[in-house]
């Protein structure tokens, strides 16, 4: 059992670095992983020999699966896809059981309950397989989050509907249907609310440094989320995956102290969780059973592929505000993932406790769904994105390291025209303020990987380094153009500073952030006391000189910082002053107390003030 459970451990860890340099679906090397160290490969390891560890395994594990999965849900962006996901998660789920139902049954010739018992299987699809493709398939925000909050928030439903029909057939009676809906809305109803108590009891200790001791906080989390699954099955059965996935959702939208590092610890546990379940289910399942299904099986998934899933979606957002190439890519995109593997494998072990036939052959089709959607819709969903061009713009967004006032106002002014912003800090008391002011944040060490993949960095092509400090700033750029190719890049360089020199910009390939060396540090105080201000100048040229004033002319710094140019209603950092052409817009932050020095040396120097500012208001 020891050998097993490290084996799959170890090698399930090994092909997600694997998948990662091949830049594939982890999931798909995990199968073939299980595949070929199970019973049927090279009998390296056995889970059969687990016997019930194996379900306490997987449940401990789907429980913190859904919990992470569930931190990750934003209840504003939720909001704003109310209807859809609503929708999707009710008439959706319908859809698909009924669906599976029939195909199960026509086209695999099963009985009528295990073609049923196969449709509520198939409801499911999971957090552990979307969210992944979804940090590789960069899709416009309204999906992403229809996708992401149907595969946390299904998993739950799927999961009770199946546990329920399986009840059902194994202890089959005459009004089996009516009290099995009940049972069902009971078991949703109790994780719901005990989920709700026990998110809500997390966060109030969480706000309170001094309740739970530093450096425990992470494994009280822990173990209060496995003590809410296993009390809530105990009140009643498969109810604890709904309070799971309810108390993450309300965790991860309480804003605490400990937030960022609790969601930092979830992630990387499932990480390691997914390596170790997705290699032990698939080396549980037996190949002659998956062949075995032949091609009944194989039209059977593409069924669920290629029209129940359709259906679904366009059923279910038949009233969103969906464009036709958005229902098009959710009808294309719906992998099953670990929960369907674990409540299968428990389906079919109960099926023969039971005495009753077919449990092998449901857990192989099952598995077979898991495989081709996987492989196939992991391989093609950011072909399928780019075709139905809702794929976000790969010249948006950009990632801030530092949450400083320089930082922050920086983050506002291209918020403010409609740009995607991340900002990256250690500086709990920076973070606090950023988050305060709206600012998208990620706490933590932005030159270690997991703050990098946290941030989501390849989703943003622009970088700012925007620190006090250099040779940090050298450092999250390389790193950043190495590992995720972002096309522009800026570093602020300190005034009275020469620690990093132009050949090392050059071989960066970044540019001067503003164009010029300053005070970080003197600006972000002016900010904090409101001593700064935006204000937007066009630059008209002097009459004679023209250009060459421009090519000459040098910003007094202290007084005033040229931030960006806008021209032809597009913008871009300020870089030098000898680009500068006639008529375009420059924001200036300037220091107000020197407001009228500052006016006449612009004058002087061909500037006109705008009255009507094109820039964001007072950025204190």
């Amino acid at each position: 059992m020891a050998l097993t459970i490290a084996v799959a451990l170890v090698c399930g860890l090994f092909a997600q670095v694997i998948a990662g340099h091949l830049r594939i679906p982890g999931i798909v090397l995990l199968l073939a992983t299980g595949a070929l160290l199970g019973p049927d490969g090279l009998k390296i390891i056995d889970p059969g020999i687990l016997g019930t560890v194996l379900q306490v395994i997987v449940g401990y594990a789907v429980a913190v699966i859904l919990f992470e999965g569930g931190m990750n849900l934003d209840v504003k962006r939720l909001l704003k896809e109310s209807s859809a996901i609503q929708r999707l998660i009710t008439i959706g789920s319908l859809v698909t059981a009924i669906g599976g139902t029939l195909a199960a049954k026509f086209l695999m010739d099963w009985s009528w309950s295990l073609s049923a018992l196969f449709g509520a299987l198939v409801i499911v699809t999971g957090p552990t397989v979307i969210t992944p493709l979804l940090r590789r398939i960069k899709v416009n925000h309204n999906v992403h989050t229809i996708l992401e909050a149907e595969g946390v928030l299904i998993d739950p439903i799927g999961a009770i509907t199946a546990i329920v029909t399986l009840e059902i057939i194994i202890h089959p009676s005459g009004g089996a249907f009516a009290s099995g809906l009940f049972d069902a809305l009971l078991r949703l109803g109790v994780g719901a609310a005990m989920g709700l108590a026990g998110g809500f009891f997390i966060a109030f200790l969480m706000k309170r440094r001094n309740l739970i001791s530093v450096g425990l906080e992470n494994v009280f989390v822990l173990a209060f989320v496995l003590a809410l699954y296993t009390v809530c099955n105990e009140i009643k059965s498969e109810s604890g995956i709904a309070s799971v996935a309810v108390a993450g959702v309300v965790v991860g939208n309480i804003k605490t102290p400990v937030l960022r590092d609790l969601m930092d610890f979830k992630e990387q546990l499932t990480v390691m969780l997914i390596a170790l379940l997705f290699v032990l289910l698939a080396a549980d399942v037996r190949m002659a059973d998956v062949t075995a299904l032949g091609w009944p099986g194989l039209f059977t998934v593409l069924a669920l592929m290629f029209i129940i899933r359709p259906l679904n979606i366009f059923l279910s957002t038949s009233n969103a505000n969906l464009t036709l190439s958005e229902k098009t890519f959710l009808s294309w995109l719906a992998p099953r993932g670990i929960v369907a593997a674990a409540v299968a494998s428990f389906a079919a072990i109960s099926l023969t406790d039971a005495g009753i036939e077919g449990g092998d052959s449901l857990q192989a089709l099952v598995f077979m769904v898991i495989a081709i959607t996987v492989l196939f819709q992991g391989l093609t969903g950011n072909v399928v994105a780019g075709l139905l061009k809702i794929k976000r713009r790969g010249d948006t967004g950009y990632a801030i390291l530092g949450a400083n006032e320089m930082a922050r106002m920086v983050g506002k002014l291209l918020r403010n025209t409609g740009d995607e912003v991340v900002l990256l800090d250690s500086n709990p008391d920076a973070v606090l303020a950023a988050e305060k002011e709206g600012h998208k944040v990620v706490f933590g060490n932005a030159l270690e990987e997991r703050t990098l993949q946290r941030a989501n960095l390849g989703e943003y092509a622009n970088c700012i380094a925007l620190t006090s400090n250099e040779e940090i700033n050298l450092l999250f750029v390389n790193k950043v153009k190495d590992e995720f190719r972002t096309r522009r890049l800026f570093i602020a360089l300190q005034e009275r500073s020469n620690r990093v020199t132009p050949e090392m910009l050059k071989k960066s390939g970044a540019n001067v952030l503003f164009g010029q060396k300053f005070d970080n540090a003197l600006w972000s105080i002016r900010i904090r006391r409101n001593i700064a201000a935006i204000e937007d100048w066009t630059y008209i040229g002097i009459a004679a000189t023209d250009e060459k004033s421009a090519e000459n002319a040098e910003f007094p710094v202290n007084l005033l910082l040229p931030i960006r140019v806008f021209r032809t209603d597009k913008f871009h950092f300020f870089e030098n002053m000898a680009k500068l052409k006639k008529q375009d817009v420059v924001t200036f932050l300037i220091l107000k107390e020197e407001r009228s020095q500052i006016v006449d040396w612009l004058h002087v120097n061909g500037w006109k003030h705008l009255e009507i500012s094109s820039a964001a208001a007072n950025p204190a």
